[in-house]
């Protein structure tokens, strides 16, 4: 009887520990926003080709915010730490600003990182191509 009852006990401490440790590491929210930023700057470009007008994709740092070419305004998650490099002449003051597409294809270029935790993504815009990558 007392072997049943450490035996027990032990199935209930080894089924517990998959979950301690899971909500101690930071979960996936970084990687689903970079994702997300990602996808509405392929939509900005897709539209500047396809409407063969530039299009522009703005990020407002400190609200954690952006505005893609659908026109609609889109809030990230909460916890995130954002960090935006553009050029200087698509700045909006000191925490936003934006990467403009053209007709052609590219783009000023950018680097958008998204941090949560100890997980980092790189969102990038190539401004020759206007390329989107998101790297770890």
């Amino acid at each position: 009887m007392e072997l049943l009852v450490v035996f027990a006990v032990m199935g209930l401490v080894l089924a517990s520990v998959p979950m301690i440790v899971a909500s101690a590491r930071p979960g996936p929210t970084a990687r689903v926003a970079a994702e997300e930023l990602a996808a509405a700057l392929r939509l900005a470009r897709g539209e500047a080709i396809g409407r063969y007008a530039p299009a522009a994709f703005l990020l407002d740092v400190e609200q954690r915010a952006y505005r893609g070419a659908d026109g609609k305004e889109h809030t990230l998650a909460e916890g995130l730490d954002l960090n935006f490099v553009t050029a200087r002449s698509e700045l909006a003051g000191a925490k936003a600003g934006q990467i403009r597409f053209f007709p052609d294809g590219s783009a000023t270029g950018g680097r958008i990182t998204v941090t949560d935790g100890g997980q980092s993504y790189v969102v990038t815009v190539d401004w020759l191509t206007g390329a989107v990558d998101v790297e770890r």
